[in-house]
């Protein structure tokens, strides 16, 4: 794990390791209305990765919960991709290109900053 910014603005937690241990418990504390999704996801990828004969869906389950981690472990950040999400839906075709490239490159970072930065 990372360590968190000294700061009142940095991460409510530092970034786990990508194993599942570890991100059921940022999950659970950054994310806790999410858990449920986490363990369906999870059995989802187990499934996928026996009828497939592959670890690949075990590692973008963590890869993809990563990502969640990620983000929602910034507060800042957790808020602008959640207006944004919102936003999308939006009546104004404006408010919803703007709103869709933000979520984007929220998103996009948080990729980033999983592989390694």
């Amino acid at each position: 794990m990372t360590t968190p910014h000294a700061d009142g603005n940095g991460p409510l937690i530092p970034m786990p390791e990508l194993t599942l241990p570890a991100l059921r418990q940022a999950v659970a504390t950054v994310a806790l209305s999410r858990l449920p999704e986490f363990f369906d996801d999870l059995q989802k990828a187990f499934v996928r990765a026996g009828d497939e004969d592959s670890v690949v869906p075990i590692r973008m389950f963590y890869r993809q919960w990563g990502v969640v981690v990620e983000i929602e472990r910034h507060p800042d950040t957790a808020h602008r991709l959640h207006a944004a999400e919102q936003a999308i839906s939006s009546s104004d075709p404006d408010v919803r290109e703007r709103a869709i490239r933000e979520a984007g490159e929220i998103v996009r970072a948080a990729h980033r900053e999983v592989a390694g930065g």
